[in-house]
């Protein structure tokens, strides 16, 4: 009993943490004054709308021209991209835990009471029990729906019908970070994160193909030693890159399973990555961006400290970050000096910025979605 008391009150102080990325937390220093930016790029906000608020690890779709967005009340729904025309809506009629995944046929999200509810244009095509705690979204490829659950479990669903196909779970430690990790497609692949391990999987049959880890967990006690893998990875090319919680940024060539490279650096966010670098925020949300083929670093900006910054998004040659006040940076990515600085609603950002084209889409905890244009 001593044991169970203790690892729970562990997992909530790594709940805790989690929540950290959605709430301001009034126990960080100081946030860093922003300095006037004199604009050298030029961006507008192209369309505005709105949705419930937003207090779950949200990631939104992106699918060709359309955005799929979810909201804590269990509402989704399916945007243009180009005008913010509204496509489709649907209830999952309860609170969402995560979500959205889709293909742009299939979309699917999780409630807090673990039903996974999969929609096909807007009308709720099945439903069943996850059978465990699901903080990631569900990725959907391939007419199915994988989904990862909080205890490291990895199931597959038909798209079609909701039929359960296979399920795996692979050991590893009790104690597990209450915050959204890795599940992604890579070619005829299933990639998600088992800690501080990068696994492949047979989409068809969720054999294992190769694993990799990023971290080696290190520390005193099960909190310390916390260095599972979070969301959202990124990838270019072959490589694909992730950070391991508070612990290390890495990537790997995917097609072999073979380790890149990896820098110890602290931090509890997703990365962003281009062609030429990597790019993520530090616990003090301090910017590094290093170079993708070596791992060297190549620029860091304090510019933002303790602004509680988002994971960042690679846009060509910018580089765009929010903050708690709901503002939305644009940085240089050679150099990360700041070029561009528009204002939202107020509140912080839910989710890391997504683009479909050139149109950037923001959605804050308030509700609120802000579709800008840097130009």
């Amino acid at each position: 009993m001593r044991r169970v008391a203790v690892l729970a009150a562990a997992l909530l102080s790594a709940s805790l943490t989690s929540c950290s990325l959605f709430f301001f937390d009034k126990n960080l220093p100081e946030p860093k004054e922003l300095v006037p930016v004199k604009p050298t790029i030029a961006g507008r906000v192209v369309w505005t709308s709105s949705t419930a608020e937003v207090e779950f690890p949200l990631s939104v779709a992106v699918n060709g021209s359309t955005f799929t967005v979810g909201a804590s009340d269990g509402s989704v729904m399916a945007l243009d991209a180009a005008k913010g025309r509204e496509l489709w809506r649907a209830e999952a009629q309860s609170a969402l835990s995560a979500g959205v995944g889709s293909d742009g046929k299939f979309a699917a999200v999780v409630t807090r009471e673990g039903q996974i509810v999969v929609f096909e244009g807007g009308r709720e095509r099945w439903r069943q029990p996850a059978g465990t705690r699901v903080i990631t979204s569900p990725l959907v490829a391939g007419e199915r729906v994988f989904v990862v659950g909080l205890d490291r479990s990895v199931t597959a669903y038909d798209a079609l019908n909701g039929a359960r196909l296979w399920s795996v779970q692979r050991p590893g430690d009790p104690l597990t970070l209450a915050q959204a990790g890795v599940a992604m497609a890579f070619k005829d692949t299933l990639l998600v994160s088992q800690g501080a391990r990068l696994a492949s999987l047979d989409p068809s049959n969720g054999a294992l193909r190769w694993e990799v880890a990023l971290a080696t967990p290190r520390g005193a006690n099960e909190i310390e030693r916390l260095a599972d893998l979070v969301g959202p990875a990124v990838r270019v090319g072959d490589v694909v890159c992730a950070r391991a919680y508070q612990s290390s940024v890495g990537c790997v060539n995917a097609e072999t399973g073979q380790l890149l490279w990896t820098k110890n650096f602290g931090g509890r966010g997703g990365l962003a990555a281009d062609e030429r670098y990597v790019y993520a925020a530090d616990a003090a949300d301090r910017i590094t961006a290093w170079k993708a083929d070596t791992g060297e670093v190549a620029w860091t900006s304090d510019a933002y400290l303790y602004r509680q910054l988002t994971t960042p998004f690679s846009l060509g040659p910018v580089l765009v970050v929010g903050d708690f006040e709901g503002q939305l940076h644009f940085v240089s990515a050679d150099r990360g000096v700041a070029q561009l600085s528009l204002p939202t609603d107020g509140a912080p950002m839910a989710a890391a910025p997504v683009v479909s084209g050139t149109t950037v889409l923001i959605v804050t905890r308030d509700g609120g979605l802000f579709a800008l244009r840097p130009e």
